[in-house]
């Protein structure tokens, strides 16, 4: 049966964890676009995500904006990835709701600072059951881990907490760095030299940093209670955990699944033009792909797109400031166009987090002005070392270089969210479509 390929009802292109395609929506796909003749074919990759209902409304929603800035008469085809990467049930994927473009809230956004309560620092059933099919190798350290979030909150609950995530982590790691730090399996949190009493009170502050109500009034000042930040924190150093083993799975995923997926649809089709596009993890797994191509002049990837991109904002560069190269220096190299990073000062997933879970011991000083300059991500500041310049409305002209990458300051419109993951999934924009239309010169305009 063929596939549609329909801003309305896209494609879908599944993989697994280890970046085999499956090959019947490989086939399907490939019938869609013959059947179409499609000439220009997006292919969106999500980041976190619960299953395949929210899988499709992202999708749909996303590429009806797209398509509403396409102009007429182009024969486009829109592909929705599905890969194994899971949000925990309790941060779910918000639902935003349009708003005018005139309305939006910048910098006051963050002033308002939504309070949300922590709720219980334990893993309910339905929970661990979904870690343990995202992870099946790590069955047995999520049951240690889920069971010393029931004990009474002491260092040595905390030691044997660190080790068990250790443990964890070593069971269900994924070589793909990205190259700010030696190749690891592990996230930098899990350094031995760290006391994991203090990691996991990192972990119980950025969550009140974000807004989260341990049930004393929240906030930094709220923070007394011993109890309150070590099993609060703990929690969330293990959801912080293993987003980071989703965010190395997509790099694989990227490079062995979607890059000879490509390869596979520049044989059959050697003019069709595509255009890749990746929200959170999915921008990694969408840039790993330029790693997976083979090198043809000219490529037949024609622009790339990042939203809130959770992976080091160092990737595409080649003299790091603290010496080695990104791993993917020289793939800029493989887009017939640019490549545009679009992020946010609002997404508190990327600014908070994200930086923890990623730096190790004594590396958190590498910035003078920032000391986790080091591990800051795509979505918060950025490509490295790229002057941005301010999204813009609909319409707008953008400077795009072939090979180049633009930098999209975005914290005007991607602003809404509650905490702690802030504005991170705040990628249903027109402005946002408009950038990947018109940077795969598709625009309307």
């Amino acid at each position: 049966m063929t596939a549609t390929i329909t801003a309305q009802t896209p494609a879908r292109l599944v993989f697994d964890k280890d970046g085999d395609v499956d090959p019947q929506t490989m086939d399907d796909l490939v019938d869609a676009i013959r059947t179409a003749a499609v000439t220009d074919l997006f292919i969106f990759s999500h980041g976190w995500n619960n299953d395949e209902a929210a899988a499709t409304s992202l999708y749909q929603r996303w590429f009806a904006l797209l398509a509403a800035q396409v102009k007429p008469g182009r024969n486009v085809g829109y592909v929705g990835i599905r890969w194994p990467a899971q949000l925990w049930r309790d941060e779910p994927i918000p639902e935003f709701p349009a708003a005018p473009a005139a309305d939006h809230q910048g910098a006051a956004a963050l002033d308002e600072n939504p309070v949300i309560e922590a709720g219980a620092p334990t893993i309910d059933p339905a929970e661990l059951a979904d870690l343990k099919d995202m992870f099946p190798s790590g069955s047995n350290e999520l049951d240690a881990i889920a069971s010393l979030l029931a004990q009474p909150p002491t260092s040595q609950t905390a030691t044997k907490l660190f080790a068990a995530m250790r443990a964890f982590s070593s069971a269900v790691g994924v070589d793909s760095n990205d190259g700010e730090a030696d190749p690891s399996k592990e996230p930098g949190m899990l350094d031995k030299q760290r006391a994991p009493v203090d990691v996991f009170t990192k972990f119980a502050d950025g969550l009140a940093q974000a807004g989260v109500d341990f049930g004393d009034g929240g906030g930094e000042a709220g923070l007394g209670d011993f109890g309150a930040k070590l099993l609060h924190g703990a929690k969330e150093a293990l959801r912080q955990l293993s987003y980071w083993q989703m965010k190395n799975r997509a790099g694989v995923v990227g490079q062995k699944g979607l890059g000879p997926a490509i390869d596979r649809l520049t044989d059959e089709f050697s003019k069709l033009r595509i255009h890749l596009i990746g929200h959170s993890f999915g921008a990694r797994l969408v840039s790993f792909a330029l790693a997976g191509i083979r090198e043809s002049k000219p490529s037949p990837v024609k622009s790339v797109t990042l939203l809130e991109g959770a992976y080091s904002r160092f990737a595409f560069t080649h003299d790091l400031p603290f010496g080695g190269h990104g791993a993917l220096d020289g793939k800029l190299a493989r887009i017939d166009g640019p490549l545009t990073v679009c992020f946010s000062s609002h997404d508190r997933a990327l600014s908070v987090f994200y930086p923890l879970a990623s730096a190790a011991a004594g590396d958190d000083s590498a910035g003078a002005d920032d000391p986790l300059a080091r591990w800051r991500a795509m979505g918060s500041l950025g490509a490295f070392n790229v002057a941005p310049q301010m999204l813009g409305d609909v319409g707008t002209r953008y400077p795009f270089q072939v090979g180049e990458i633009l930098n999209l300051d975005s914290s005007d419109v991607v602003v809404a969210g509650d905490s702690p993951s802030g504005a991170h999934s705040d990628i249903f924009h027109a402005e946002l479509a408009w950038v990947a239309a018109s940077a795969g010169g598709l625009s309307t305009m």
